[in-house]
This record gives structure tokens, sequence and C-alpha cells, in this order.
């Protein structure tokens, strides 16, 4: 077993995690510290975050427009917080403006929705992307995706071939930063040298990049420079529900906003409407400053610990855990499965149990060894199918069975997905359950439920609402 990869640094960090010690009952009546490997999905709270927004609470007021202390004091905060997002983003006051909302999804419909296209126009959107940054375009442009080769990396010579292939209606490029599947990292600033040659800006998902990189959107006369970010705090140790649209000002000063109302505008008559600069005329009505306030909190927090500390904290787990993992017989992994190239990559291993349903592996893991993966097709569904390499056949089958609301044989993988909180010795517990469900040595009866395709232990139904209820 490897010793326990958390420097002192990094073990300070761990204890600052919220419910980071949390014990959960298993199947057989005994409890265990759960074991989190879900952080793809989202992170727990920082501890200083939690403290920071009790703390702001006391003189949390409505902001903007109010004359009472605590009024000048939230706006003070909110604006803050909007200045230490900007920064983190390597983005520049002058050329760009920062638009808080609910997350990433919401930073990039909202984008869609205010860049200027036309169904003519084409969007490049990579084949890795969450739907979130796929299905928010199909509604508003032409769109096209990058190819991905067999590991699930993006495809630059397909990439090269669509930009010359759309020269003239190419609008923008979409393309994540880091992959929520095989955590791959697409190289953005090369890419984006390419888009803007072409005459087109690039957006990128900063989502999963976020809590594991540094983002440099960078001035907009270098060609390298991104166009957009959008991020979300939920995968950032902050989930109070906000997220940020980091983008060019040019593109929010034109044109109305997708959400109209309160905060919106500078002059309103019975006959005409003059919109706010931005980036008020984006936010329309009261917003969710604790969310930005506890945001700003979670970046200063990476900060102070470093953003190559926890590359580095968490490049080792990953390469340890691939070790590991591939010597377990019956185990395939998705991605690429070299422990030795962990350092460009984010801690995101897609993985299945030959012979095994995912929906059966995460159960027994959950239920059994009190451990917390995801499953199924992480919200990048054709992205999946490329890496299992289905059929259009198998494709349509599924889709056919999915609609008729049978999903026990829905295609997908396990995931797991580090935080910078993450140990070895949660690997090595992990390492175990596999080998153990690998060679049918779990002990549970499980059912499935067809319609969501999840199983259950059989007569195991832990009262929920003794650990917690409203």
């Amino acid at each position: 077993m490897l010793k326990s990869t958390l420097t002192t640094n990094m073990t300070t960090v761990r204890e600052r995690i919220v419910g980071v010690k949390q014990r959960v009952p298993l199947l057989n009546g005994e409890t265990r510290t759960y074991i989190n490997f879900d952080n793809a999905a989202s992170t727990p709270a920082l501890s200083d975050v939690l403290d920071t927004v009790n703390t702001f609470m006391h003189w949390y007021s409505s902001v903007h427009r109010g004359t009472g202390f605590k009024s000048r004091v939230a706006t003070q905060a909110y604006d803050d917080a909007r200045e230490i997002v900007q920064k983190f983003a390597g983005a520049n006051a002058r050329e760009h403006v920062v638009i808080f909302g609910k997350n990433t999804s919401e930073a990039i419909n909202k984008l869609a929705r205010r860049f200027p296209l036309s169904k003519d126009d084409v969007v490049l959107v990579s084949l890795l992307e969450h739907h979130s940054n796929d299905l928010p375009w199909r509604n508003v442009a032409t769109v096209d995706h990058i190819s991905a080769s067999a590991l699930g990396e993006l495809d630059e010579t397909d990439f090269d071939h669509k930009l010359e292939q759309y020269a003239g209606r190419l609008k923008l490029v979409a393309v994540t930063g880091a992959s929520n599947v095989t955590g791959c990292l697409p190289p953005i600033h090369r890419l984006a040298e390419k888009v803007h040659a072409a005459g087109a800006q690039i957006l990128v998902d900063c989502a999963q990049l976020a809590p594991h990189r540094p983002i440099s959107m960078g001035a907009l006369d270098d060609p390298a420079h991104l166009d957009h970010v959008a991020i979300s705090a939920h995968k950032m140790y902050a989930p109070f529900g906000t997220g940020a649209l980091i983008g060019r000002r040019d593109t929010f000063e034109r044109g109305a906003p997708d959400y109209s109302g309160g905060g919106t505008i500078e002059v309103v008559t019975v006959d005409s409407i003059d919109w706010a600069e931005p980036p008020d005329r984006d936010e329309a009505g009261s917003p969710n400053v604790v969310g930005a306030v506890a945001l700003a909190a979670a970046i200063k927090s990476l900060q102070s610990i470093g953003m190559t500390a926890i590359a580095d904290h968490e490049a080792e787990l990953t390469a340890y855990t691939l070790e590991r993992l591939r010597a377990i017989d019956g185990v395939d992994i998705y991605g690429d499965p070299s422990p030795a190239s962990t350092a460009n990559r984010l801690g995101v291993i897609p993985f299945n149990v030959r012979g095994l349903s995912h929906f059966l592996v995460a159960a027994i893991l959950g239920a059994e060894f009190g451990i917390g993966v995801r499953n199924g097709c992480f919200c990048a569904q054709p992205y999946l199918l490329h890496l299992l390499g289905a059929s259009p056949e198998g494709i349509e089958t599924m889709r056919r069975n999915m609609l008729a609301h049978d999903r026990s044989e829905m295609p997908g993988m396990l995931r797991i997905s580090f935080g910078m909180y993450n140990t070895a010795e949660e690997v090595d517990v992990l390492i175990d359950a596999v080998q153990r469900i690998a060679r049918g040595k779990y002990y549970g009866r499980y059912q499935q439920d067809t319609a969501s395709g999840e199983y259950r232990p059989v007569d195991w139904n832990p009262d929920l609402g003794r650990y917690f209820r409203l």
C-alpha cells in the first residue's frame, strides 16, 4: 500500500472539508466513514467557505440601490466577489464581464441566447462535451461535432479539417476545458489560436477544470485568448447555488437580455426601454449574493492551497489508482489508462467490471462499502457511447428501450473522480471492494428497477429521515 499521498498542507485541507468524517450505514448493520469519489458531480463544502457564509449572513441584505448600512456592506461583498472571480479566470474588467447565475449549464444557455447566431451559422462542438455544452447550441445554430480518438481525446486533425470546411460560416467553437468522463485536457489555448485565425470565437466549459487547474483567459489581443468561460461553484467546494459566465464585454453590450426585469434597465417608460450596462443587463432580479460570496471564498481558499499542489496531489493519487485498478482481472478502464500520463489529465477514471451492470456495481459499492461513485452516462451520452464503441444499431436499440422507460440494459460506466482531500488509503478501500465484486464476493441480494435501471438491496430500506429531515 502506498503511504498517504497527502502532504502536510493537503492533510490540513482534508480537515477543512465539511462532512469528511461522516459515517454511513452499511448493509450488514455496521457503519463506516463515507468515501466520496463523486467529486466531478459535486464537491463537498470547504469549512472556511461555510464559515465565511455564516459570518456574511449577519450582514446579508439587498444589494445595489440600497442606502442602509447592511445593504452597503452586502453590495460591497457582491462586487468584491465579482472581482475575485474575474481575476481567478485571468480576465480583465475592460474587456470582460462576470455574470453570475445558477451554474455552468445556465451560463452556457445564456451565452447561446446572447451570442449573435442564426441557424445558418456553424458552431463546432467537441464530442467530449457534457450535454450542457452541446444541447444549447443545437437550438440556435448549425452544430457539427469534432471527433474524438479511441482514448477519448479531441481529434485535432478533424478539428483542423472542420475549420477549413466551414470557413466563412463558423462563428463559435464550444469545447470543454477538462472532460468529466475521462479527465482529458484538450489543448484549449492552441485550439483558440486556430479558432481566432478562422475568424471565430471560443467558449471553454471550465466546470471540471476550475477546481484543479488555473484558468487564464488572456487579453483579446493575445491570439490564444479564451473569449468566454463558464464555472460552477458546486464543483469548487462552494455548493451554495451559483456559477459564473466570464465573457467578452462586447458580446453583452449589445442586444436585449435573455431574462428581463428588475435591475436590467437604466430607463423604462410606457414606450421605451433603455437597458443597463453589463453585467447588470444580464442579471435579472435579486441575485444569489450568498452564492457569489461563497464562490469567492472558495476561490481564495483554492489559491491559498495552491493550484499546483492540488494538481500534483491528484495526479499522484490517479497514478496510484490506475496502477492498482489495472491489476484487477475483469476491469476495463476507458480513456488513457497510463499511470505515467496523469500530470496531463484530471483525476477522473471511468471503468467497468466485465459481466456486471454498472448499475449493480455502483449499488454494491454504496451499500456494502460506503463508497460513493457515479455511474451511467455522466450527462455525456454521445461521448460515452463513442468510448464504449457502440454500434449504430446498438444506439438505436438503447434509444427505443429508454423511450419505453426501460433502462435495465442502458450502456454506461462507473466513474471515480478525486477531490483534493481524497487519500491513497481511501483508494485502497475502493480497490479491495472492486476486487471482491469482480470475484463475485459481495454478500447482498439486489433487485433492479427497470424504469431507472438502478439496483437496490433486497429488504434494506434505511430510514433516510433519521439522518436528515427538514
